[in-house]
């Protein structure tokens, strides 16, 4: 018998209706060991930058089921996904599965389909220690760079803010975007339109060609218009090709997923993660346009028979990817004879995209026909010309595929050359000029890559971080840096420019791919990087701490003093502070209302007997003990715990009810005993127990009413255990 282990059990239990009964396939659950979270013990960087890697808690049932059953088996192959990733998870299941002395294979592939996963087995390899380098070789040095500026700037800025070696570049780029439109100085300007007449009655618009700045010339158009005539000038069509896009990398997926279905980056690939696992789309995450010679003549022959043979065009796409493994595959159906695919409305939505993008990658060029009428006014050549523009399609080609792509047909009225307009009216329109728009998610994205910021593997964790570390919010589709993200990026430009370029960064991915292809050393590069960059970090440990972010505007006085303000940073934002401050502790918001310090309630604390104080916090005013952070006792609103109380009984302590609480995250449940009793879940508890562990019982989703609130038992996940 045979033990084959792959990282997700949606995805054993796919492989597992491929293989015979020579195989059991098992699950790693993801990884199994990672550094430790105190950096004291996490890296050995004397002994040339050796991690030392500890089993992630609550991973040690999984290890030890993989144990048995590995010696139990003869022979040990490991599945997980075909990156350095995957290949960092094979070699930790290879470490702590070699003390069974069974023989150990890997073995990787891009679709989870039968022909791939026999293919695969047939070409068993071992693990490939240079892909293993490159991700460790990541994962030190974004803890090294993250823990080292983080550290710092939590002395000189703010406690608990952070830096990193890939999330800070990108906060870099939305923040010098939020300065170039603070920055913006709006013109004014006119767009001129007229509604026009020909002498077969047909009425359309036409608009200046040119943007008036002045009013005067505005004026002097209107009265030409009004006094003279409208001649057509010229008629002019041009015939052109709309070639069809390559199909989907992981970066084009998550920005065409954003624009067309709204999907968040970190969304995107979830549900991209689930088709994969399910074997209806290839590995999600490449940046190679390839498609392999089987697919594409699959995909051809599908064309064929469902559009025609006038509709195909073989196309081969060259990945702009500097380093993109072409040994990879774009993502693309697994099967493209099947439109349609996914158990989730979301599945659904996003396998037609891709199939739409593939199959439309192999078709023929769509024609459009784009024509033009342009008239002048008069004879008085400044004037500029009027005109309208018009396009439709001629041959939809691969449009036929991907509707979603076209454009609507604006077709213009049939005219000639010289003849004569009847003038209905002139419409006069002021505006400004725009700043810059704010980057989308989507447009993060594309920006990252083109700069050589992150890997597939990376953009949405890159976004995720920069929104849960709240130095991002999102307005409508557009990313915006908080106060706190503004202040921390102008921190680290100040300071490490270097290290937060474009240039700097672009380089460190490079120097990783060069690893993953056995050209560079693992110690060497860290070492290139380290040396300098702790000395950099070390040569700032005396600098001023930023106490403010400047003077207030002088409109501004302190409410308690009447002196002047300066502009500090919160954990929720800038405020006004008292520039006396602490000896006047007045202050306002950065709108400049008076923000009322604690006062005292005449109560003391029945923890500690300071004296019981009201402040203003996040979702409102609360009481709790002026010897706050020493003595953390919060007093109760009986009103408020009476509507917040589940009535559930908490089962660690036995003794409080589960309340409704609010958190950085929103809405979740805790123990009415905090913070004596730490008891914590994600959603309501339903009041029952769970049977296969005991643990409180919540609410889910349309799909899983019900599940266990402990994320460790099977029953976490209903759905999947009669499968």
């Amino acid at each position: 018998m045979k033990l084959l282990i792959v990282e997700s059990p949606a995805k054993s239990k796919t492989i597992s209706k491929y293989l015979g009964s020579d195989y059991i396939v098992a699950s790693s659950v993801g990884h199994i060991r990672d550094l430790p979270k105190s950096n004291k013990t996490a890296i050995d960087i004397e002994g040339g930058f050796i991690p030392h890697y500890e089993t992630i808690k609550g991973k040690e049932k999984v290890i030890t089921e993989l144990k048995k059953l590995a010696k139990k088996s003869d022979e040990i192959v490991l599945a997980p996904d075909p990156d350095r990733e995957g290949e960092a998870i094979a070699w930790h299941l290879q470490e702590i599965l070699k003390d069974q002395n069974k023989p150990l294979k890997r073995i990787t592939f891009n679709e989870i389909t039968e022909l791939a996963v026999q293919e695969a087995i047939k070409h068993p390899r071992d693990i490939d220690i240079n892909l293993k380098k490159a991700q460790e070789a990541r994962r030190v040095l974004d803890r090294l760079f993250g823990y080292d500026l983080s550290g710092l700037i939590w002395k000189k800025v703010r406690y608990g803010l952070s830096a990193g070696r890939v999330q800070s570049p990108a906060l870099r780029i939305l923040v010098e975007r939020e300065r170039e439109i603070k920055a913006f100085n709006p013109e004014d300007f006119w767009v001129i339109t007229a509604d026009v007449k020909t002498k077969s009655a047909t009425i359309f618009t036409l608009k200046c060609s040119k943007e008036i700045k002045d009013k005067k010339i505005v004026a002097k158009i209107l009265k030409a218009g009004n006094s003279n005539k409208w001649k057509i000038t010229d008629l002019k069509e041009t015939e052109i090709k709309r070639a069809p896009k390559a199909p989907f990398t992981t970066s084009t997926l998550q920005q065409t997923a954003s624009s067309r279905l709204g999907f968040a980056p970190s969304k995107t690939m979830g549900v991209a993660q689930k088709l994969y696992e399910a074997g209806y789309i290839t590995y999600m995450r490449t940046d190679s346009t390839t498609l392999s010679q089987v697919a594409q003549k699959q995909i051809l022959a599908t064309i064929n028979k469902k559009y025609g043979k006038e509709f195909v065009e073989m196309r081969i796409y060259k990945t702009k990817s500097k380093n993109a493994q072409e040994a990879h595959e774009a993502i693309r159906p697994t099967n493209i004879g099947k439109e349609f695919a996914g158990i989730s409305e979301d599945q659904k939505k996003l396998y037609r995209l891709i199939w739409q993008r593939t199959t439309a990658s192999q078709m023929t060029n769509a024609k459009i026909l784009r024509s033009k009428i342009v008239t002048n006014i008069g004879t008085d050549k400044a004037i500029p010309e009027f005109n309208i523009n018009g396009s439709r399609v001629m041959f939809e080609g691969w449009l036929l595929a991907d509707p979603s792509s076209r454009s609507d047909d604006v077709e213009l009225p049939e005219v000639k050359i010289g003849e004569i307009l009847d003038l209905l009216k002139m419409n006069v329109e002021d505006k400004q000029t725009q700043p810059p728009q704010r980057y989308s998610e989507a447009g993060l994205i594309k920006e990252l890559e083109k700069r050589g910021i992150g890997r597939p593997s990376t953009y949405a964790s890159i976004i995720k971080t920069l929104k849960d570390r709240a130095y991002v919010i999102k307005e409508g589709s557009a990313l915006k840096p908080t106060d706190t993200g503004e202040v921390v990026s102008t921190f680290l430009e100040k300071h490490f420019a270097n290290y937060i370029s474009d240039s700097f960064t672009a380089k460190m991915e490079n120097d990783l791919d060069e690893i993953a292809n056995g050209q560079r050393e693992y110690v060497k590069t860290l070492k290139d990087f380290y040396d300098p960059f702790t000395k950099d970090v070390k040569s700032k440990e005396n600098i001023e701490k930023i106490t403010n972010l400047g003077d207030a505007p002088e409109e501004f006085k302190c409410p308690e003093c009447g002196g002047s303000m300066v502009i500090k940073l919160a954990k929720n934002g800038k405020f006004m502070s008292c520039a006396k401050f602490p000896d006047c502790k007045g202050a306002r918001t950065i709108e400049g209302k008076e923000l009322e310090g604690p006062k005292e309630t005449g109560e003391d604390c029945p923890n500690c007997g300071n004296p019981l104080v009201e402040r203003d916090g996040k979702f409102g005013r609360f009481i709790s003990c002026s010897n706050y952070p020493k003595c953390k006792y919060i007093k109760k609103d009986p009103e408020l715990e009476k509507q917040n109380s589940t009535g559930v009984k908490c089962t660690e302590c036995k003794d409080g009810l589960m309340m409704k609480r609010m958190g950085r995250f929103g809405e979740f449940y805790s123990c009415s005993n905090y913070p004596d009793c730490k008891l914590a879940i994600k959603a309501k508890p339903t009041g029952k127990l769970c049977p296969m562990c005991g643990k409180l019982m919540m609410q889910g989703t349309k799909t899983i009413p019900e599940r266990c609130s402990d994320k460790q038992c099977p029953n976490h996940r209903p759905d999947r255990l009669n499968k």
